[in-house]
């Protein structure tokens, strides 16, 4: 009984023979790392766009005399024990910046509303808050 081998296809004629499929470990821990990169790139969004600890809004803000402007900022906080401090600014009529100041939002209520009179190079249009923070500079803190 002659022994039958498999027909053998002429070389070049049909490609490239089909590579063996990948072991399935392979593709386990493909997954598994996949995974895992995905995870810590939302958590790290999550830490990095979530809801801010301290937050500082723009109530109302009124023009002085002498190229000055108050402003009254609503502050909300996760942490009312700890003092924080935001940054306010002025802006004239192009748009920019034309003062800055700090302000100290000393330990109190989880919301708290804090004025600030702010200094500007030329007459001031508008007044925002830029942002908050709990790392209050050594400057600012009370003794």
């Amino acid at each position: 009984m002659p022994t039958e081998t498999p027909a053998r296809l002429p070389e070049g004629r049909y490609g490239k023979p089909k590579r063996p499929a990948p072991k399935r470990w392979r593709t386990w821990a493909l997954s598994a790392a996949g995974l895992l990169v995905g995870g810590a790139v939302a958590a790290l969004a999550y830490a990095n766009l979530g809801t801010a600890p301290i937050e500082g809004e723009r109530r109302l803000f009124t023009e002085l005399p002498g190229d000055a402007m108050e402003i009254t900022v609503d502050v909300s906080r996760d942490e009312p024990e700890r003092p924080g401090v935001c940054i306010v600014r002025v802006r004239d009529i192009t748009g920019a910046e034309s003062g800055r100041r700090e302000v100290l939002v000393p330990p109190g209520e989880s919301s708290t509303a804090v004025k600030a009179v702010i200094k500007s190079r030329g007459r001031p249009v508008t007044a925002d808050v830029f942002g908050c923070s709990y790392e209050v500079p050594e400057y600012l803190s009370t003794p």
